[in-house]
């Protein structure tokens, strides 16, 4: 385990805050990292711990959360640190008391605020992670060659390498291949996106302020944000109306939809392997349906 009181130092010597006796507490959640509520005095701080060589996914994690804070236009928790201690990685967070499921109209308003950030091309600044899997975000002026090479095209490689079907790798290439009839006459800016936008990366804060964390962000279609919202939960029919006061969706989403959460469903095949592949083969199926 890491010296907390090493950590606590640090911590009240970069934010010039008095140090007192550090105290931390182990907390449930999370399937990849520890985590912890690390306090001392009046402070209090969240941390993620993981091996020294996870740092680069902290260090990641915090560019994501960085370019969303500075959108102004959803909460998410501030940085403090990034850093090895020891032998593992931690990122330090503030802490967040979160009082349950955000407001869904103004989760909708300050969602669509947030995907009204645009980038020149589709990508990020760094590679992060989806899950504990590598999420390259490489930046490309097309949307669809991103999408084919650096989401379906790289889950398809690891499915392979991990002893998937040849018929779910077969055909997931040749949709991958096949992916222009999705965007007739549907040309997606590159906007800031959560990247994992699950309902277990949302709360609100104890104002009744919307809070998301734990992003994969990169610069995309913003209907990648919203299927992902559907896939392992569902925001609600009064969460799209108000989206689409602020921010259209076309009639093309719902068959998009499916398309975005396949690259999900891949790497939950890949991460845990289960029903997860049959899932996305039923999905591949559907899609190359709606072509041929």
């Amino acid at each position: 385990m890491i010296d907390w009181a090493s950590l606590a130092a640090k911590l009240a010597e970069d934010l010039r805050i008095p140090l007192r006796e550090a105290r931390a507490t182990p907390l449930a959640g999370g399937d990849i990292n520890r985590a912890f509520r690390l306090e001392f005095g009046a402070a209090r701080f969240f941390v993620k711990l993981n091996r020294a060589e996870w740092l680069s996914m902290f260090v990641a994690e915090a560019a994501g959360l960085d370019a969303i804070r500075r959108s102004q236009t959803i909460r998410v928790p501030e940085v403090y640190l990034t850093s090895h201690e020891g032998n593992h990685a931690c990122i330090v967070m503030e802490y967040i008391d979160l009082a349950g499921a955000p407001d869904r109209g103004l989760l909708a308003r300050q969602l669509a605020a947030m995907h009204g950030c645009y980038h020149e091309r589709f990508g990020f600044d760094c590679d992060n992670t989806i899950g504990s899997t590598p999420q390259i975000n490489e930046f490309a002026d097309d949307w669809i060659e991103f999408w084919r090479h650096h989401r379906l095209g790289y889950q398809l490689t690891l499915a392979r390498q991990n002893g998937c079907e040849a018929r779910l790798i077969d055909s997931g290439n040749h949709l991958a291949e096949n992916l222009a009839p999705f965007f007739d006459g549907y040309r997606p800016r590159p906007s800031l996106l959560h990247g994992d936008l699950w309902s277990g990366n949302q709360g609100a804060d104890d104002a009744g302020n919307p809070v998301i964390f734990d992003p994969a962000c990169y610069y995309g279609d913003h209907q990648a944000d919203l299927a992902m919202m559907e896939l392992f939960g569902h925001p609600g029919e009064r969460f799209f109306a108000i989206y689409r006061e602020h921010f259209a969706l076309d009639d093309g989403y719902p068959l998009r939809r499916d398309l975005y959460n396949l690259y999900h469903l891949l790497n939950h095949a890949n991460l845990f392997g289960g029903s997860y592949a049959a899932q996305s083969q039923r999905v591949i199926d559907h899609l190359l349906a709606q072509i041929h």
